[in-house]
């Protein structure tokens, strides 16, 4: 029995292998046509076109849009469609790369690329590969993985540095407060390393951020995208 269990378990983790390789072939060749993109990151929680942060999204998106940078989302709600809605409004490229969870995630209406995945892992490889630029909004645990996971990957140099932006002072500042008195002071985090990100209040100045980076990178020489073993 304990034979045919075990015989079961690596059969299943055989197919498994081939559709995490699915996911990223799908995941190379679809984003590899996006061009300059900028990942923006936020609450998935359903928001009305009259809230501040689903405002700040859209107009992000659709300035960063009309600047030539596509636009990647975790494809859902919320912030999510918003910033969709943006780069939909200023016929830019609205990519969604949603995700397939038990409460069931519908992609929003304004992504005009959807690439669907199973696995949060190859869905995170693809927001980091294929964006120039993060920005980050308001938003929960998922929110707070894509930032933290950004940071890391530029403090440990395992990818060249980017512009991560957060934006919304008076939602960040308890985060920022601890970061500072806690983890720095502790010697966990280096005080140089809290220069890695940038906090913003309003959409132009997040859109100056990105725009200041890469002119700067294009004067140096440097290439903004990134290659595929600074993350892999």
């Amino acid at each position: 029995m304990d034979e045919f269990i075990n015989h079961n378990a690596m059969h299943e983790d055989t197919w498994r292998v081939f559709r995490i390789m699915a996911e990223f072939v799908d995941g190379f060749e679809t984003l590899s046509q996006a061009g300059n993109a900028v990942s923006i990151f936020g609450s998935a929680r359903p928001l009305t076109r009259e809230h501040e942060h689903y405002r700040q999204a859209e107009e992000i998106a659709f300035q960063l849009a009309g600047a030539g940078y596509g636009i990647i989302t975790g494809g859902g709600p919320g912030i999510m469609e918003a910033a969709n809605r943006g780069a939909k409004r200023a016929g830019g490229k609205s990519i969604g790369l949603n995700i397939e969870i038990p409460m069931e995630q519908k992609p929003n209406k304004y992504v005009t690329t959807l690439l669907q995945f199973r696995y949060f892992f190859c869905r995170k490889v693809m927001f980091v590969k294929y964006a120039s630029a993060f920005v980050i909004l308001p938003g929960g645990f998922g929110t707070l993985d894509e930032f933290f996971e950004a940071v890391t990957l530029i403090q440990t140099g395992r990818s060249s540095p980017f512009p991560v932006v957060l934006v919304g002072k008076k939602y960040w500042q308890g985060m920022i407060r601890w970061l500072n008195t806690t983890v720095v002071r502790t010697g966990c985090v280096r005080p140089e390393d809290m220069k890695i990100f940038q906090i913003v209040d309003k959409p132009e100045q997040a859109v100056a951020v990105i725009r200041e980076f890469h002119a700067a990178a294009d004067r140096d020489g440097a290439a903004a995208a990134r290659s595929a073993e600074d993350i892999l």
